[in-house]
């Protein structure tokens, strides 16, 4: 990487506080009124506002997980010692005899034997715990944790109470009423608080920009890390091939080396150390780092077989039920962590980014089992066929006699045959199911915003479904992935990492500014066009980034966009305002190249049907009209507007959607109110009811009915700046060496209407 950047300081037109006034942040109560000004640690007083919000809104303490995962360590740790100690399973086996004796001087019955024969008594069991010292050693360091973690539920209930005391009493917001505000309404509030009461003094006024670089400082970092490939997390495998491995305990240590830990390169929570800021510094710092890297990965490597003893015992805890109830559940998929940083916007909540997500579920799951494989297939119907024979007899002769239940291990054969033959009908597909992967892939982008240049018109190549796997992975690869954590993680720390070390150092310092009343943060997280844009995203022109300083895949772009129609009260800064006032110009041209809006979404339940959508409720009977046009248009089923040039684009589709939209960007008065939530804008519902369904409407709340047409809209922003972007540079196919920044490398073509799967369908092969 590029090492001649600068660390930079962002002036603001209010005047810094005092030197040593730093000093005087702390929580103040005055009297009997509690009051929240100076407060030390904003940016963790306003995550837990941010987190705990849903919590209230639910009447359920916060603390509420970390008391069950307590509860479920303190289980595991006394179960498996029970378990090991405690049981003898000579008797429970039947390996051994066990005479029992009757009153009477009856014959003793030595076939029956019951569960407390089976348990050793008390003494006995303390005993063969004192005689192991390793076990004695392992119940130490476990209670040693678990009290660490019972300090750090009791700290969570009091900051709980401190949360709910600050909505009720600070932001005039019952409790039970928390679930009518959205977070914006909340922000609002705590805007219009600073005003009043001086929670942050280096500034008089807060902005949402200034609460979400507090809230996000260390996860903006970690998406930009991402954007940019700077961490190890893609390796290429024989066999295997390009694979992505990005664990829960990978990204804590990772967390603990940069952020939060000692002889991290932040100093504290909100400012990096001085010598980070120096480029004569740089190699020596990206020594002690990667030095730093080594040692956490040896202690990693001291830590690995307690760890991944608690691994596997918790996984089959929690797994083993789970699998024979729904042995399928395995074969269902999750967002990777990978994925959750590759598609996250720069300053998106967490509850935002799951929203997102979650609706892209269901149209990733589609696109994702359009895939079959023949040979699998044939496959799963012979071992389905041989299981379930015998499974069949093995029935029968139960019902006929139930004598054939005490053979030895047939209710194992039954239990085992029954999983079976569950496994391999979930990989037999619908014969019967006709998908489109190309429109399919276009929903799944819809929803997350972010897509790879190559996966353009290339829905159907095994390639993509490879990579788009590494976003959206099968349950049973994240439990893999995450029992091969303790093993792996130490081999990255030692060997991977540290040859990254300088270039982290690098990235630090050269994306690195200090904002007044904020301190340092990402400078990607300002959404600045200027510094950060791509000239391929509409920014040509507007953008002095050079390639090292431009984020990828118009991660820039798209969440100023984000942020701009989550936040519309935001007033973004004149580079940032330039673009998007600029992409309204292009949206209000290309709108009129497009038939009216009220035509287009007219269609949406013949659109729905084809993209094999199950409903046509907002947003996703919107996206189906935008997506299904140019099929309707150049199949025939719709009539083609002769005033039009050309057949309707899904560019020309999205965009007179967009245009019927009152002020779809900067300047809009749909905005939320600091202190009724009842009042939210002045902007009428004509241009919503267009959107949603008149039972949709009746059944939403208004700050719900917003929130529903932001992601709309939001939907469509992405749609539209996919389509209507420069064409992909060529695919340079070098196995396992993937583009910068993306799943995987580029191909040239831009085709959008490819055959669909499982047959032919009219309207997705027309031409």
């Amino acid at each position: 990487m590029a090492a001649q950047g600068e660390y930079r300081r962002l002036e603001d037109f209010e005047e810094d506080s005092p030197p040593g006034e730093e000093e005087l942040l702390v929580h103040v109560t005055e009297g009997l009124q509690d009051s929240w000004h100076h407060i030390k640690n904003l940016d963790n007083f306003f995550t837990k506002i941010s987190l705990q919000g849903p919590c209230l809104a639910a009447a359920q303490p916060c603390p509420r997980p970390a008391l069950r995962r307590g509860g479920q360590f303190l289980f595991v740790v006394t179960f498996t010692t029970f378990l090991l100690c405690c049981v003898e399973y000579d008797v429970l086996f039947a390996n051994r005899p066990l005479n029992h004796s009757h009153a009477g001087g009856a014959a003793p019955d030595r076939s029956k034997v019951t569960l407390p024969d089976a348990v050793l008594p008390a003494p006995q069991c303390a005993q063969r715990i004192r005689a192991s010292g390793w076990i004695i050693f392992l119940l130490v360091m476990a209670a040693v944790f678990w009290l660490y973690r019972l300090v750090k539920v009791l700290c969570s209930l009091l900051s709980y109470w401190e949360i709910r005391t600050f909505y009720i009493k600070a932001l005039n917001i019952p409790s039970e009423g928390l679930c009518n505000y959205s977070w914006q309404e909340v922000q609002a509030r705590l805007i219009s608080l600073q005003r009043r009461q001086q929670m942050c003094v280096h500034k008089k006024e807060l902005t949402e920009l200034d609460i979400y670089h507090r809230i996000l400082r260390f996860k903006n970092y970690t998406v930009a890390m991402v954007n940019k490939s700077l961490l190890p997390v893609r390796f290429h495998l024989p066999l295997l091939g390009p694979v992505v491995f990005l664990t829960q305990g990978l990204k804590y240590n990772l967390e603990l080396l940069l952020f939060w830990g000692p002889g991290s390169l932040f100093q504290n929570k909100w400012s990096l150390r001085p010598q980070c800021k120096r480029v004569g510094a740089r190699r020596e710092l990206a020594r002690r780092l990667a030095r730093a890297m080594v040692l956490l990965g040896l202690a990693n490597l001291l830590l690995c077989p307690c760890v991944l003893v608690w691994q596997l015992l918790y996984a089959f805890f929690s797994y083993a039920e789970v699998i024979k109830r729904e042995p399928g559940s395995l074969g269902a998929r999750r967002w990777s962590l990978y994925g959750r940083h590759y598609l996250r916007h720069f300053n998106e909540l967490n509850h935002e980014l799951q929203a997102r997500l979650s609706r892209g579920y269901k149209p990733a799951t589609k696109y994702m089992n359009s895939f079959t494989s023949p040979l699998l297939t044939v496959l799963a119907k012979n071992v389905g066929f041989f299981a379930g024979s015998i499974l069949a007899v093995l029935i029968v002769l139960t019902v006929y006699d139930e004598d054939v239940l005490t053979v030895q291990h047939i209710l194992t054969a039954i239990t085992l045959l029954g999983l079976v033959v569950t496994l391999a009908r979930s990989f037999i597909p619908d014969e019967h199911t006709v998908w489109c992967p190309e429109q399919l892939l276009q929903r799944v982008l819809a929803h997350v915003h972010y897509m790879p240049d190559h996966w353009q018109g290339n829905a159907s190549r095994s390639e993509t479904r490879s990579e788009m796997a590494q976003l959206f992975q099968y349950k049973a690869v994240f439990i893999l992935e995450e029992l091969l954590s303790p093993i792996l993680t130490p081999l990255i720390l030692i060997f991977a990492l540290p040859a990254r070390a300088l270039d982290i150092v690098d990235f630090f310092r050269n994306f690195t500014v200090e904002v007044v009343g904020v301190g340092d943060i990402c400078s990607f997280a300002q959404l600045d066009v200027r510094n950060h844009g791509n000239p391929q995203w509409l920014s040509a022109g507007q953008t002095e980034a050079s390639v090292y300083q431009q984020a990828e895949n118009g991660k820039t772009e798209l969440s100023l966009m984000h942020f701009a129609i989550t936040n519309p009260r935001w007033q973004p800064p004149p580079p940032s305002e330039l673009f998007l006032s600029q992409l309204k110009e292009k949206v209000q041209q290309d709108a009129a190249a497009a038939p009216p809006a009220q035509r287009i979404l007219a269609e949406g339940p013949l659109g729905a049907s084809l993209l094999s959508d199950d409903s046509a409720v907002a947003p996703d009977g919107l996206l189906a009209s935008v997506l299904a046009r140019p099929i309707l248009s150049a199949s025939g089923l719709v009539s083609w507007d002769r005033r039009f040039a050309q057949p309707c684009s899904t560019a020309s589709a999205a965009a007179s959607v967009l245009a019927s939209l009152a002020s779809p960007l900067p300047g809009r008065t749909r905005g939320t109110s600091a202190e009724s939530p009842g009042c939210h804008s002045d902007r009428p519902l004509t241009e919503e009811s267009l959107l949603l369904s008149e039972s949709r409407l009746r059944s939403l709340s208004r700050s719900a009915l917003l929130s529903e047409v932001a992601s709309a809209e939001m939907s469509l922003h992405a749609i539209y700046l996919h389509e209507v972007r420069p064409p992909a540079s060529p695919w340079p196919r070098a196995p396992g060496s993937p583009a910068r920044g993306t799943p995987g490398t580029r191909v040239p073509s831009r085709a959008r209407l490819l055959p669909c799967r499982a047959g032919p369908c009219a309207p997705c092969s027309a031409v």
